[in-house]
């Protein structure tokens, strides 16, 4: 069979099953079932390459889990964020490419502290992303991440041993009592934590289907978590540190309200490079 064949068929059932990204998700497939990037799939395709009969059966089979809706990194194992290869699979969240901006925020509070006070904590790490991402970008800072989810922890830990950051240190425990000997130290908390009220269903079928409920859903409101992070985040910062949190595009308010209750100073939303309010930081 030709590869081209099998690649168009898959992304026109994709794109009928309403997956966004359909011949992008099927070109990567291939690139993983042949050990190709997706250029190579690309010029695979140009020149005509033919499948094997166990490539072809093999890939047939992945394109199967993708069209029920799988998420392409539980198939493939990986996620990619900013500069890392996270792993990843049924238990932990996959990061967002959203997320991106956010761990973009929480490294340039970072570096606005001086060498030897860059400390920081990442409260509720799942696959270490934010974290790994402030350890790596910022090798003079000390990264603290901990992780409540035994069924995450297998690949965060992985993810922590891949990158070798002798700079950052995972603990399996409540984000809400972590790391007490660090109380009044830290200079930037950033964190991730589950807002989706617990009565909302996700936009992403992949997300309703595959993400663990842990790393969703944050209460009545979606903001029980988020409480618990603003009691932390004011226990482990300096004074003048800096809190770094997630959010839906519609919770902006609610989250300032929340961090302006709590005491905290310089409230200020941020938008991500798609214009959607996606993040708030705060100074303690």
């Amino acid at each position: 069979m030709l590869l081209r064949d099998l690649v168009e068929h898959a992304a026109k059932r994709f794109e009928e099953a309403g997956i966004s990204s359909a011949t992008v998700d099927a070109e990567l497939l291939a690139g993983y079932v042949l050990g190709l990037s997706r250029g190579g799939v690309q010029s695979e395709i140009f020149r005509g390459a033919e499948l094997t009969e166990s490539q072809s059966e093999k890939l047939t089979e992945l394109y199967g889990r993708r069209h029920r809706r799988e998420p392409l990194q539980h198939i493939t194992g990986a996620a990619y964020f900013r500069n890392l290869e996270l792993q990843v699979g049924k238990g932990v969240f996959v990061p967002r490419p959203e997320t991106e901006f956010v761990a973009q925020l929480a490294i340039d509070a970072l570096q606005t502290f001086e060498p030897g006070a860059r400390i920081a904590v990442d409260l509720g790490t799942g696959s270490g992303a934010i974290a790994l991402a402030m350890a790596t970008e910022v090798p003079d800072s000390i990264i603290y991440a901990v992780e409540k989810s035994s069924d995450a922890m297998p690949f965060t830990s992985k993810n922590f041993e891949t990158y070798g950051a002798a700079n950052a240190t995972l603990r399996h425990g409540d984000l809400a009592d972590a790391f007490p000997e660090l109380d009044g130290t830290v200079s930037v908390v950033a964190s991730n934590p589950p807002y989706i009220p617990s009565a909302a269903v996700p936009r992403d079928i992949e997300v309703n289907l595959h993400d663990p409920d842990l790393a969703l859903y944050g209460g009545e409101d979606g903001m029980q978590v988020m409480h618990l992070v603003s009691a932390a985040a004011r226990r482990l910062l300096q004074i003048g540190g800096t809190l770094v949190v997630e959010h839906a595009d519609s919770q902006a308010a609610q989250v300032c309200q929340l961090l302006l209750a709590d005491g905290w100073r310089q409230v200020q939303s941020h938008q991500d490079l798609t214009a959607r309010d996606r993040a708030v930081t705060a100074i303690k």
